[in-house]
């Protein structure tokens, strides 16, 4: 069972023990209980671990550089979900184990149940800025060195990786136009931008290294002996390097053949960082000139992260409502009132709000600075008046409200409270509506498969129930399904 000390760290170092017993269909059993929320986990587990698959037998079967990379692309993606997926399993666990726990204490006290609300929150315009040597890109001298380079984007659970980049010395900066949209964050966000890179000089052949060096040994011992090395060290049937075992020379020898990425720098965004701006964020860099996939980072990433919190986009309140301005003999007007954004929204009718196309009649501002109180019940003892006082050229302007029983006063007290505390966690993204453009979607190439193709063999494996040869839309992630396409295109 999980036991509540367990650590994110030892759930990463069991996670090839926890893959099996996914296969095995026990990971449900003796890990979580049977929740929603949980399955939902579970299923894109599974999924990711078949397209983690699909992708080790893409990237063995792949016959030419580009689709090399894009497949390990895909599996270096697939396997980073795995182990976020993993991550949010263990965090809702221990939110469970602290939810009994609080539950069952005696000496509780009276807690603050009140959370924010929700918000999107999008990148986009990534560019990362190099820093050649004059000898390297003024005088174009030296080694001409290519890197194939790719952003890896998580926020919680969510994680979106961009397109594929090649890399080299007539680039000033590495541009991503993807647009990235995560739809369930809290104003506590944490966005991990991390950039991988490749070298993509290298031969990532299966058996090419030992092949090369076998050659130049089969020379220098002669024929006999020669001959006898590149045997051994020929990958066949059974050959080390075909199974993955230990080679004669002990040459070091992947898991599975192919290019592999490495993390080359990365940074974390916060909601201190959302701006309706283009803004210039430090990178962390990893690795050093002595790596194959060294880039000169300039240090830093300059992208556009925006914000827009539900309580900006939505309607957190409606209903009728009187409404009068303060300062004299109250004069009631019937409206139908919206709150939402940085307004309450008066309209004639509620059809008016159902139109769309209809302005309110007038708006009463809702911000940070806007005050708010409910006043004594009137004479009759039915309800109460809620005062909105807002600040116009340095003097005070106060609506009051009315409604026509105590519990609707109560319902509109708590959508304003509400509001007010989504904009004192969202901050400046409260002050205007920040613009989030929606990312275009991927729309890879169809294509005829082969019979007997790798494309054939990955059918079953990714939607076990469909018939025929065609893969469903939702069976396999656009990245496989792109890197088929071009696959089979280009053959």
């Amino acid at each position: 069972m999980f036991c509540r000390n367990q650590t994110t760290r030892a759930t990463v170092a069991r996670g090839s023990a926890l893959e099996m017993e996914i296969r095995r269909g026990k990971y449900r059993k003796s890990l979580y209980v049977n929740t929603t929320q949980d399955s939902d986990i579970q299923k894109k587990i599974d999924h990711e671990i078949r397209m983690r698959d699909g992708a080790c037998k893409l990237l063995a079967a792949c016959s030419q550089r580009d689709q090399s990379l894009e497949a390990a692309k895909s599996l270096q993606t697939c396997s980073t979900r795995i182990m976020a997926y993993m991550s949010e399993l263990q965090k809702m666990k221990e939110a469970q184990v602290m939810q009994k726990a609080t539950r069952r204490s005696s000496d509780a006290g009276p807690m603050d149940d009140r959370l924010p609300c929700k918000g999107k929150v999008a990148i986009s315009d990534l560019r990362i800025p190099l820093m050649w040597k004059d000898t390297e890109y003024f005088k174009n001298k030296g080694e001409l060195h290519r890197c194939a380079v790719f952003c890896l984007l998580q926020l919680g659970g969510d994680i979106f990786d961009t397109d594929m980049v090649i890399v080299d010395r007539t680039l000033t900066d590495i541009c991503f136009d993807n647009t990235i949209v995560f739809g369930e964050a809290g104003p506590a966000f944490e966005l991990r931008v991390e950039l991988y890179s490749c070298c993509s000089e290298d031969d990532f052949s299966a058996g090419s290294t030992p092949r090369k060096l076998a050659s130049k040994l089969s020379s220098s011992l002669g024929r006999s002996a020669g001959k006898k090395l590149r045997a051994a060290m020929e990958p066949g049937p059974c050959s080390p390097v075909s199974n993955g075992g230990a080679s004669p020379l002990l040459l070091p020898v992947p898991s599975v053949p192919g290019p592999k990425y490495h993390l080359l720098a990365h940074t974390t965004l916060s909601l201190s960082h959302a701006q309706d701006s283009f803004r210039t964020h430090d990178l962390t860099i990893s690795g050093n000139e002595e790596c194959s996939y060294w880039l000169p980072l300039y240090g830093s990433v300059c992208c556009r992260l925006a914000a827009q919190p539900q309580c900006m986009t939505q309607q957190m309140m409606s209903g009728p409502l009187k409404v009068s301005l303060g300062g004299g003999p109250p004069s009631w007007t019937k409206v139908y009132a919206v709150l939402k954004g940085t307004s309450l929204s008066c309209y004639q009718r509620q059809e008016d709000v159902q139109d769309g196309g209809v302005d309110p009649a007038f708006t009463i501002a809702i911000s940070k600075e806007t005050r708010i109180r409910v006043s004594e019940k009137d004479a009759q003892g039915k309800a109460q008046n809620v005062c909105i006082s807002n600040q116009y050229g340095g003097e005070d302007v106060t609506h009051i409200l009315t409604t026509d029983s105590r519990e609707e006063t109560h319902r509109w007290m708590e959508a304003f409270w509400q509001h007010f505390y989504d904009m004192s966690q969202w901050k400046q993204c409260c002050d205007d509506l920040m613009k989030i453009e929606q990312p275009s979607p991927r729309k890879p190439t169809p294509v005829t498969p082969k019979q007997g193709s790798l494309y054939h063999e990955m059918a079953p494996l990714a939607a076990p129930s469909c018939e025929g040869l065609l893969l469903q839309d939702n069976a396999v992630s656009a990245e496989i399904r792109a890197l088929l396409s071009s696959y089979y295109n280009d053959r």
